[in-house]
């Protein structure tokens, strides 16, 4: 199997981190104002998650890197970053209309993971990459199990937050 792995294709974990750090540093306080469409989310548990979510592209694109063409690694990359292009119409576009506010993620995500993610998907798929309909079968369990753990994510990073500082959330007995 050819392991050829062009430089660019770190570009996407590295427009992702970009991504996130817009995420990290705006979105909780925002996530307050959508509390209609979603739970609002504190910055520690947020934080937690994108940081798991991104040291998972670095190390799928790791992988990637030493196993070649149409291996599972191969096909976890190109499925993140179609999860990612999509990422940026759902929720951040579809965010902003419906609460007629910026919301935060969405300018990294046209400026950089738009053209990035779709470049990669398109370099990809005319290189041979990935072939479908073996694409689908990888992609779609794939999402399922990332936007599934994100929750769980916000979870572990409240209890690990806890563990760091006990006191946050309990109130004084009167």
């Amino acid at each position: 199997m050819e392991t050829s792995f062009p430089w660019f294709f770190w570009l996407f974990p590295i427009v992702l981190t970009i991504h996130n750090i817009e995420e990290a540093l705006w979105l909780p306080a925002f996530s307050k104002s959508a509390a209609r469409y979603h739970k609002p989310v504190e910055t520690f548990e947020f934080v937690f998650a994108l940081i798991v979510i991104t040291f998972l592209a670095v190390s799928i694109t790791f992988w990637f890197s030493g196993s070649g063409k149409q291996s599972l690694a191969c096909y976890l990359f190109f499925a993140f970053n179609l999860m990612m292009l999509i990422n940026v119409f759902a929720p951040h576009l579809l965010a902003t209309v419906a609460l007629k506010k910026y919301c935060p993620g969405l300018l990294t995500g046209i400026l950089l993971l738009v053209p990035t993610t779709t470049y990669l998907l398109v370099y990809g798929y005319q290189k041979e990459y990935y072939l479908f309909p073996r694409f689908w079968v990888v992609t779609i369990p794939f999402a399922a199990v990332v936007v599934g753990a994100i929750p769980i994510l916000f979870k572990v990073g409240k209890y690990v937050q806890n563990l760091l500082n006990p006191n946050i959330n309990r109130h004084a007995a009167p």
